[in-house]
């Protein structure tokens, strides 16, 4: 069939619609130079009005910048590549704003609790005949009550929420196994939600029913309901990334007749297995700083106890809310003797809140390795792309 003449005629009308913009996009530099210029007007409005502040030029100047670096490209660039920069700056500003928060808190955890992290016998001693305001004390045993009962917490909840995820992955999927995993994902999205008071409050019943002492307080306790809080976020990020397993892979599996559990073990969760340590590291992240559930389970004890089963614990959460529920200290004298060593120490006014600061950054650096840790796990544990 021959073309018309209108045809021929409307092609090259149309390609000359779209040349005739002669769009070009400029340097990343121009982006910087007109942010640059931005801050400087910000800073001279600031500073005519008697209001000049690095948060107001900072505030200001991005405002500003939205305008005329909107503007500087819709003259040099075009109308597309204007809205991409304007788009652009729209996100980088909400990812600016999302780092304050993080940036300012962490700042200020380290500013508060570098000094007395680095004080001689902080990491390494106890509170045993720590009174007062007495400049002495350490957290060891809190450090080691928190990773025993997180590690436990671990060994409950992270088979569970395997095994779970792995069900209603590769099982439930026709018959009475998928109504069965229906209620099953209904009763993970619940207890996603439940307060973590609630899940020490089970606990504590938990164990009060079984001994039928209501004054226990054991570490298995704290363990237990932390990984009531563990078990949905594994369940839930262990799903997904089994979910991801491409299907080919177990096809051809079954194929060379493998069977299925153990294509399930040496396939599906070593092709996940990257995945798979990211939410056993997000679950323990979510439990380790909790308070509530220690403070009715664990209790607290300035001495130090690995027993799990027997006698109270002490805990980083625990510790900085006994600390800083003390307050400022009252020094009578100069200085205050340990009961138990027989050491004398100056009294400070401010060392529960620096305790309290110290531990908390302690507590930081815990989760910061845990997650170094999984990501050397993922990197030399997840398969390995084909050269």
């Amino acid at each position: 069939m021959s073309e018309t003449p209108a045809a021929h005629t409307a092609a090259p009308a149309a390609r000359a619609r779209i040349d005739t913009t002669s769009e070009r996009h400029l340097p990343w530099y121009h982006l910087a130079l007109t942010g640059l210029a931005s801050a400087v007007l910000a800073a001279i409005i600031l500073l005519a009005l008697g209001k000049l502040s690095i948060a107001g030029v900072v505030v200001l100047g991005y405002l500003l910048h939205l305008i005329i670096g909107f503007a500087y490209s819709r003259v040099r660039e075009g109308r597309r590549w204007a809205t991409d920069r304007f788009v652009s700056l729209l996100v980088f500003g909400a990812f600016g704003l999302a780092l304050i928060p993080l940036v300012s808190l962490l700042m200020e955890v380290i500013v508060r609790g570098a000094p007395r992290l680095v004080a001689p016998g902080f990491l390494t001693g106890d509170m045993a005949g720590v009174i007062g305001g007495m400049d002495a004390g350490g957290i060891w045993h809190a450090i080691v009550g928190t990773l025993l009962v997180t590690f436990w917490a671990s060994v409950i909840s992270v088979p569970i929420g395997l095994f779970t995820a792995i069900f209603l992955v590769e099982y439930a999927r026709t018959g009475w196994m998928k109504v069965l995993g229906k209620g099953i994902t209904f009763l993970v999205d619940v207890m996603t939600g439940i307060p973590s008071i609630v899940a020490g409050l089970f606990g504590l019943a938990l164990f009060v029913t079984v001994t039928s002492n209501p004054g226990i307080r054991i570490g298995m306790m704290g363990a237990v309901a932390l990984s009531l809080l563990m078990i949905p976020t594994v369940v839930r990020s262990s799903e997904e990334m089994i979910r991801l397993v491409p299907m080919d892979l177990r096809e051809a599996s079954y194929a060379l007749g493998v069977p299925k559990w153990l294509t399930i073990v040496r396939v599906v969760l070593r092709t996940a297995i990257a995945g798979l340590t990211t939410s056993v590291t997000l679950a323990v992240a979510r439990v380790i700083g909790e308070t509530a559930p220690l403070l009715l389970t664990v209790g607290a004890l300035p001495l130090l106890n690995t027993n799990m089963v027997s006698g109270r614990m002490q805990t980083l959460p625990t510790f900085i809310n006994s600390q800083y529920k003390l307050g400022n200290a009252v020094c009578n004298s100069d200085t205050l003797t340990n009961p138990i060593t027989g050491i004398e120490h100056a009294c400070s006014v401010a060392i529960n809140f620096d305790r309290a600061w110290a531990a908390a950054l302690v507590l930081i650096m815990i989760v910061m390795v845990l997650n170094i840790v999984a990501r050397l796990v993922s990197y030399f544990f997840a398969p390995k792309s084909g050269r």
